[in-house]
């Protein structure tokens, strides 16, 4: 399959997770090329509603005509982690009944080389999900002093060579600005032995750096809060997520709302607030063979589903 063709992971196990009633209001809080939005309004009718999140401005302008003119779908420019707000200002809280939460990079952000993501595809050191705001990697990289850069890169790439990584890149940059996708690359193949990788040396490193300069757990601790007050009872919240980082928070997270709060745990009595917010539903689902086969990025996926209470 071309590299270029956008297929929704795990589509499935997402729309049987979502248990989507026809007439429901759902939220796609991570849009990427619509793929996951196309099959969920796709199960709606004419009283469905689906409000549709991305903070990639790519993204949203991306939008195909015929969603634009469905009058049972919009798509909101911003980050997942204001969630709340923007339910809250259609004044939706507490009305929603399917949440999901498609992390990490979409595959046309990978395709394209200006957009600095991936290792495979010289462009600009960029990085930001937003092109717009924040600080891009490679003006980050030549300020960020190396004992910083090390432990972000150990904490969010979980990489054994954190180390000479960051001594590696702070050494390059005293002579010229790591301005490339390609040169930060190289740097990072050139101190990572080669009997260690099974894949691509520079790929935790590319991980930690995306995670840091888009705040992603961030994004997502505040998104997931959020869910418990947007789902009405008997919501749905999916969350599929692509590396171990990513699936601790959630799979931590689903795990304490599923509980009483601690100080509770075991009574017979406990007040309404300190009670299970959430049902877990099932173990995480990984991709099959088959959709392995058809879309490599699927490898990874772990999807985590949970019911509200």
């Amino acid at each position: 399959m071309s590299s270029n063709v956008h297929v929704p992971v795990l589509l499935g196990p997402v729309l049987e997770g979502l248990d989507i009633k026809a007439d429901g209001l759902y939220v796609d809080g991570t849009f990427g090329r619509g793929g996951h939005s196309k099959a969920i309004l796709a199960a709606l009718d004419a009283g469905g509603q689906l409000i549709a999140i991305d903070r990639d401005p790519h993204a949203v302008a991306s939008v195909s005509t015929s969603l634009i003119n469905d009058p049972r779908f919009e798509i909101v420019g911003g980050e997942f982690a204001e969630l709340a707000t923007i339910i809250g200002e259609r004044g939706q809280s507490g009305q929603v009944n399917g949440l999901l939460f498609d992390l990490g990079v979409s595959s046309p952000q990978l395709d394209e080389a200006e957009r600095g993501f991936s290792f495979l595809r010289n462009g600009p050191l960029d990085m930001r999900m937003d092109p717009d705001s924040g600080v891009t990697a490679a003006d980050w990289l030549q300020t960020v002093k190396e004992k910083e850069l090390r432990s972000i890169i150990k904490k969010f790439g979980e990489e054994r060579y954190a180390a000479r990584i960051a001594r590696a890149v702070v050494t390059k940059r005293e002579n010229a600005a790591i301005e490339t996708t390609g040169q930060l690359a190289e740097i990072v193949a050139s101190v990572v032995p080669a009997h260690t990788r099974k894949r691509h040396p520079a790929t935790k490193t590319f991980q930690a750096i995306r995670l840091f300069i888009n705040n992603e757990l961030g994004q997502l601790e505040a998104a997931l809060a959020q869910s418990i007050d947007v789902l009405q009872l008997g919501g749905r919240l999916c969350v599929i997520s692509f590396h171990s980082l990513e699936d601790r928070i959630v799979k931590r997270f689903m795990r304490n709302a599923s509980r009483e709060s601690e100080q509770y745990r075991g009574m017979p009595e406990v007040p309404e607030e300190f009670r299970p917010k959430l049902a877990l539903i099932g173990k995480a689902i990984s991709a099959t063979v088959e959709e392995i086969e058809a879309n490599v990025r699927a490898r990874s996926a772990r999807l985590r589903i949970a019911e509200r209470l």
